[in-house]
């Protein structure tokens, strides 16, 4: 099992293939537009402020953190977090994330059903995979059908939650282009292209995420299911 051809080819090889034209669409995008200015000179920390000031949305925390593209909305606590970059720089590709997770914290205030049940799927996310991979490999070593239909399950929770958050991360784009378009914010075609590539380039991860999440699922049902029929 640990050394299954049918795991490289189906799922490893894919999953680098398709992780890593995820990972150069982001970095391209955010070295290009990184680089630019937006033409209302606003760091991504002003961009929120702003957007939170005309009325968007409801005023949240506004927090600093380390790292780059670290940027999220913890609704928990009701504060966004831009990374340095992100909040210190006055580039459109600051502009398009900080009103992303401006449009994060919209879907939170307005009650969306799709990040409620996003929400509701975090425990699946957190634990589904290491206990639902322990338990498929159990059940396959010493035969036991039923605990690996258990593991099966826990996993496809896990997976259940990057599909459903694929959905949510396009509409907190939308939202953020809506957002941007109204307060003012995108003032020209550059201001506009720019912010939708980044917007862009950042749901390709989601779409690489839920693509590899469903090929590791078939691959462990054929696993489970394949295993019972012989």
């Amino acid at each position: 099992m640990f050394f299954d051809p049918n795991y490289i080819l189906l799922v490893m090889l894919p999953t680098l293939v398709i992780t890593g034209l995820a990972q150069a669409a982001v970095r391209n995008a955010y070295q290009k537009w990184g680089n630019i200015r937006n033409s209302r000179g606003v760091t991504g920390h002003q961009t929120a402020q702003l957007l939170m000031r005309n009325g968007s949305v409801q005023p949240v925390g506004l927090e600093v953190t380390g790292g780059q593209l670290t940027d999220h909305y913890d609704p928990t606590k009701g504060i966004v977090r831009l990374s340095q970059g992100v909040a210190m720089q006055p580039t459109v590709a600051s502009m398009a994330v900080a009103a992303h997770e401006l449009g994060h914290v919209q879907q939170h205030q307005q009650n969306s059903p799709l990040m409620g049940l996003r929400s509701l799927l975090i425990p699946s996310a957190q634990f589904g995979p290491s206990i639902g991979i322990m338990l498929i490999i159990l059940g396959v070593l010493f035969n036991a059908t039923g605990l690996a239909t258990i593991g099966l399950l826990l996993f496809a929770g896990a997976t259940l939650f990057t599909i459903v958050t694929l959905p949510v991360e396009l509409d907190a784009s939308r939202r953020a282009m809506a957002m941007l378009e109204q307060s003012g914010l995108i003032a020209t075609e550059q201001d506009r292209d720019g912010a939708k590539a980044v917007l862009r380039a950042a749901a390709f991860t989601y779409v690489a995420a839920v693509a590899t999440s469903i090929l590791t699922l078939l691959y462990y049902a054929m696993l489970v299911f394949g295993r019972r029929r012989d």
